[in-house]
């Protein structure tokens, strides 16, 4: 469906199309007409199918024309990363559109508290806020949400499970009864419906492509101990010289320095990011790997749904996200908008479990290649036992077939690193 059929503004058409954007994604097409009407919606649609876009459009089409100067729309995510990239996306789809928006987190220093305080006080269109960061400002007693007439919940699971429920619930006591909310999430846990219950009026319900990866993205795992995992990243990074953009997860922010450290000592050029950054710094390092003048960067699981970069290459999970779920958000990094990628998983001997608890959410099983003879015995199970050593790509699928994506698996060490 092309976006010039949702009876949008022209103004709208036309950042739209200025952006380079003229079909509109499935999320997209059910959640924009749903919008219009003044439904209450509960959206469920992995990450990288369109969800900011599903809901800023037909909110900036509403305040087409709007004078006052009163907060109307509020925006609640669950990290400053994913605030700032929302009202980023906002200026670029209001840049014929006389609307104003502010982002609201932590982190940043006295000025940008002052400047959050004013939007506040004095009344933006839009306002993007983090729960803790936005509660702050809401104690001091100055903000006034009494005409908000839009409510958005953005990644509501991932929200839940930093346990900002109770957060939630108060912000939400701050505003009007009578208005629109939306709520936006990944997944579609018990929490979440109830949640959905208590804030939500007779709420449309769109469901799509629940826990699945994206149909581009080829999935592939090693089995590596963890002093293999270094040698088997090189190995994988030197089988794709040719990519320019590549990111390496990991559930512990202690291991991004010393993942960094490693590559740069082999010549990659590589930077980690995680909670220990400032801001500035954090926003530097993503500014460097958007504009290509960053090939590998290192993240943790935080950084999984705040990345919305496009024209990522490959992924590498460098140990099995704790989560089953968060496999699927970290893949989604890649692949998106219909392009090709690939992804990489390490999986030592006590991950093997969350292995097969991923692999039965996806309903497929993960192709697993094996390491160079010189790298020494690979942790063992099942059919990964029967493999012979001596760095020839062989997969072990059984049951269930494969991901559908159409990239090749990284060669051996034997052919690629020589």
């Amino acid at each position: 469906m092309k976006f010039t059929e949702f009876n949008l503004d022209e103004s709208i058409i036309e950042a739209i199309s200025y952006m380079g954007f003229e079909n509109a994604t499935p999320i997209q097409e059910f959640s924009i007409p749903v919008i219009l009407k003044n439904k209450d919606l509960i959206a469920c649609a992995q990450t990288g199918t369109g969800k900011t876009a599903a809901f800023v459009l037909p909110i900036l089409n509403k305040l087409k024309g709007k004078t006052e100067s009163s907060i109307d729309t509020l925006i609640i995510v669950p990290t400053r990363e994913l605030a700032i990239q929302i009202e980023q996306q906002i200026q670029g789809l209001s840049y014929f559109v006389s609307v104003g928006s502010v982002a609201i987190y932590g982190g940043g220093d006295g000025k940008g508290w002052d400047n959050q305080k004013d939007a506040l006080v004095n009344g933006t269109d839009i306002i993007v806020a983090t729960p803790g960061k936005l509660l702050s400002h809401l104690k001091m007693g100055y903000v006034d949400f009494s005409k908000v007439k839009h409510l958005v919940l953005d990644e509501a699971d991932r929200m839940m499970d930093m346990g900002f429920t109770d957060d939630l619930n108060k912000i939400i006591s701050y505003l009007p009864a009578d208005r629109q909310t939306l709520m936006f999430s990944a997944t579609m846990p018990n929490q979440i419906r109830t949640l959905a219950k208590k804030i939500l009026k007779d709420p449309e319900e769109i469901s799509l492509s629940i826990s699945k990866p994206a149909e581009g993205v080829s999935q592939f795992a090693y089995f590596a101990h963890e002093d293999q995992k270094e040698k088997t990243v090189k190995l994988i990074l030197d089988s794709r010289k040719e990519y320019d953009s590549i990111i390496i997860f990991t559930s512990a922010k202690m291991k991004v320095n010393s993942i960094v450290r490693g590559l740069k000592k082999s010549g990659y050029n590589a930077k980690g990011i995680s909670s220990d950054l400032e801001q500035n710094e954090r926003e530097e390092v993503l500014q460097e790997f958007r504009s290509k003048r960053l090939k590998v960067l290192v993240a943790t699981d935080v950084m999984s749904r705040g990345i919305d970069i496009k024209e990522i290459n490959m992924v590498i999970n460098y140990d099995v996200p704790h989560d089953a779920e968060d496999y699927v958000h970290r893949i989604g990094r890649t692949a998106r908008a219909n392009t090709k990628g690939e992804a990489y998983t390490l999986v030592s001997g006590p991950d093997m479990h969350k292995l097969r608890r991923i692999e039965k959410l996806i309903d497929m099983t993960v192709p697993k290649l094996v390491l160079p003879e010189e790298f020494g015995p690979p942790p063992v199970e099942g059919a990964a036992s029967e493999s012979k050593p001596g760095g020839k790509k062989k997969f072990f699928n059984k049951k269930k077939k494969p991901s559908s994506g159409q990239g090749k698996p990284a060669p051996s060490q034997s052919s690629s690193a020589k």
